[in-house]
């Protein structure tokens, strides 16, 4: 038994103890300088100030080969502690975290903002701890855009186009609703899919656009910002359940600090965006007709009738002001 596991085990066996050098390993898609794993990095700072150094994310766990799908077995069953996915990635095991990732549900990043920092934000977190994770906080995850060897205008740019999507969540049927053919591809095989290939376009935030240095292979960012899905911090429960209160207060609060760090980032980058493009050789397509996505994706949000929860949902957060 390592170290590690015999400290696990004893905490287990007392569940108001307070944590002696604990260690955590975060993990993330994301390399190291996109704002979700700064922003986690961050939290793991505020644990470690406030317990003189007794808790602290020890790693982060930045560009992890491991899917989301992964990380979020490992965190239910312990084998890790924390990490960050996107929220839709837990549509499986919690049916309504796949509507905020359905496509234009949000407005603007400030109407994202003001549901997840709301009653619905609060309600998606509490419903993981039937799962064996404890919800910490939302981040924004920024607007998903396309990008590869050809510029999207409208959704029939799409058409009959190979668009890489994550291994799971609802993406591929939403790509296909669009037209698109979707070919389910781990993260970390984007860039030598789009640089062979394998697919066209791919798809998502500009951070990850160009920490993943997918610029090298893609010639145009184009901004139809069809997606604005939330990431979510998630933490073992089993481990949780281990720690004292106190211990629980002081990450629940490094967690919903993080939140404003991780919103800073967002806007850093976002104002950057233009400039950077231009250094990185990178056309970004900004008269994209949104009209034609809009009429595109009637089916899906029909597809939501009589789903349980689903319609009152999107209800919920379009009535958001």
């Amino acid at each position: 038994m390592t170290l590690r596991s015999a400290l696990t085990a004893l905490l287990l066996f007392l569940p108001c103890a307070k944590a002696a050098g604990l260690d955590l390993r975060s993990a993330d898609v994301y390399a190291a300088e996109h704002p979700s794993v700064q922003a986690v990095a961050y939290m793991g700072l505020l644990m470690e100030q406030r317990t003189s150094g007794r808790i602290k994310i020890a790693s982060l766990g930045s560009n992890s080969i491991s899917s989301e799908i992964f990380a979020i077995g490992a965190v239910q069953n312990g084998t890790l502690d924390l990490a960050r996915v996107n929220l839709a990635s837990l549509s499986s095991i919690v049916p309504a975290a796949h509507v905020p990732a359905l496509p234009y549900i949000f407005r603007s990043t400030d109407h994202l903002r003001r549901v997840i920092d709301g009653p619905i934000g609060t309600e998606l977190l509490a419903a993981l701890e039937r799962h064996g994770l404890v919800g910490l906080c939302l981040y924004d995850n920024g607007a998903r855009s396309f990008y590869g060897s050809k510029p999207v205008r409208t959704v029939h740019d799409l058409a009959g186009v190979k668009v890489r999507t994550p291994l799971s969540g609802p993406w591929s049927s939403i790509f296909q609703t669009m037209g698109m053919r979707a070919i389910p591809m781990p993260y970390e095989q984007v860039h030598v899919g789009l640089r062979k290939g394998l697919v066209e376009l791919s798809e998502n935030n500009w951070p990850a656009f160009v920490s993943s240095r997918h610029n090298e292979v893609a010639k145009y960012f184009s901004k139809t910002n069809h997606l604005m899905t939330p990431g979510v911090v998630i933490f073992s429960k089993k481990l949780w359940d281990a720690l004292s209160s106190e211990d629980q207060a002081i990450i629940r609060g490094a967690a919903q600090e993080s939140v404003l760090h991780n919103r800073t980032l967002w806007n850093e980058r976002e104002l950057n965006m233009v400039s950077m493009a231009k250094s990185l050789s990178v056309e970004i397509v900004s008269d994209v007709d949104r009209d034609s996505f809009a009429r595109a994706i009637a089916p899906i949000y029909d597809r939501q009738i009589g789903v349980k929860g689903a319609e009152e949902l999107i209800v919920r957060i379009r009535s958001t002001k």
